[in-house]
């Protein structure tokens, strides 16, 4: 970091400075419960109006410990067969859910004019790693399998997610290339993920308080989660990426794990797979999600969303 500091932009920094100057209580010193209404509350204020959307529709496929909620978003009242986006939310596998991530997902299927499928998969610390990804998986393969129930026949699987969702994006992609489900993943788009272990990393010594996700929190987040950090389930990093499915890999300049995602963007290079590398300037983790407080990040989205149609269209 400069002396002068990072670049940050002027919508961020007074989204910053709001929350700084807000004084609420950190997420280590609150309830579980208190924790969750508390992100559902900050997206709540923070993002965008949710899109009207000609479906919106509550579902469920059965998983490993029972039925996991699902949401269908689509710009569309009729689909012919396509790519199909099955969506993870962020949240640190703790606090997230279909209500945090609700106005993200209907903007990504209206901007891609593509079928969303919303995942609530369990979270820990009532089910720690590995059932989330587990869920996660089931989804992804129940999705693939163009159930009735979906009236979306997919073509192939576009796995997406924020954070511990981008996490999840790259860990189902691995496990459905050594084990394939009907349909393959045409592209994965892990968005400010946990691809490598953060904690001994640049971005964290620089931007450990102050920039929305806190290092305090990270490790809130690690100690629930409580993941074998052996395992490439809970550090995808560790897994093979000679067939990782094409990428578009988004990271943000003033995020604590930003390293972990460039790690990521190594492996897919050295291993000479096809991706799109962004890393979107003078903005911090979660940004998607604050796409009304800070007005500059819509675009930043619309340029995932770009990405996104160039690599399919080109794949």
């Amino acid at each position: 970091m400069s002396e002068t500091g990072p670049y940050i932009r002027p919508d961020m920094k007074a989204f910053i400075d709001a929350l700084a100057a807000m004084n609420g209580p950190k997420i280590v010193d609150m309830t579980l419960a208190e924790a969750r209404a508390s992100y559902v509350a900050l997206h709540g204020m923070a993002d965008r109006p949710a899109r009207d959307l000609a479906v919106i529709r509550d579902l469920s496929c059965p998983g490993p410990a029972g039925d996991i909620p699902l949401r269908l978003y689509d710009a569309r009242e009729k689909r012919e067969p396509s790519p199909v986006i099955t969506f993870f939310h962020g949240g640190g596998f703790i606090i997230g859910d279909l209500e945090t991530h609700h106005s993200l997902c209907t903007e990504i299927a209206a901007l891609s004019d593509l079928p969303v499928v919303a995942v609530d998969y369990r979270r820990a610390p009532e089910a720690p790693f590995p059932q989330p990804i587990e869920d996660c998986e089931a989804a992804a393969r129940w999705i693939a399998s163009s159930p009735a129930e979906l009236d979306r026949p997919a073509t192939g699987l576009v796995t997406m997610g924020d954070s511990a969702g981008g996490n999840a994006s790259i860990v189902i992609g691995q496990s459905l290339a050594a084990s394939p489900a009907d349909v393959p993943i045409v592209l994965q788009v892990p968005i400010f993920p946990l691809a490598s272990d953060a904690m001994d990393s640049q971005s964290l010594k620089d931007f450990d308080d102050g920039f929305v996700l806190t290092k305090e929190t990270i490790e809130f987040f690690d100690a629930q989660y409580a993941a074998d950090k052996s395992d490439q389930r809970a550090i995808p990093i560790l897994g093979d990426h000679s067939n990782a499915p094409p990428t578009v890999l988004v990271t943000a300049s003033l995020d604590p794990i930003r390293d972990s995602g460039r790690d990521y963007a190594k492996a897919l290079a050295d291993a000479g797979r096809d991706f799109i590398f962004l890393e979107m300037k003078g903005i911090t983790h979660s940004f998607t999600n604050l796409r009304q407080a800070v007005p500059s990040t819509q675009g930043d989205l619309e340029r995932i969303v770009a990405a996104m149609k160039f690599m399919l269209e080109n794949g």
